[in-house]
């Protein structure tokens, strides 16, 4: 039940992210519901997952894949730098958090 708030807090991270890009760029009522409920939810969730986990493990892994799903959703949708740097980058979170995940 742990891993799945986890990763229930991590897209909802995603949606906070996506919120906050939408937010900087047009300041409307929509933009800002998106950006405060996504991490509202997020953190709830987070904080959910600490009953069933350790709170080192689980917020490790809900930052990697958050890390992870927003740098890539901000390549592919808005436009964001697709270099060798940043997607060697996101390889290695990558091999973090299943590392932590493979040792709790």
């Amino acid at each position: 039940m742990g891993w799945l708030f986890v990763f229930l807090a991590a897209i909802l991270e995603t949606v906070g992210v996506i919120g906050l890009k939408k937010f900087s760029t047009t300041k409307n009522f929509i933009n800002a519901f998106i950006l405060i409920a996504g991490f509202s939810g997020a953190f709830y969730f987070l904080y959910a997952s600490f009953d069933y986990l350790q709170v080192s493990i689980a917020y490790a892994v809900w930052i990697g894949i958050g890390t992870i799903a927003a740098v890539l959703i901000n390549m592919l949708f808005f436009g964001e730098s697709k270099s060798m740097g940043r997607i060697v980058a996101v390889i290695v979170i990558v091999i973090g958090v299943s590392g932590l995940k493979y040792v709790s």
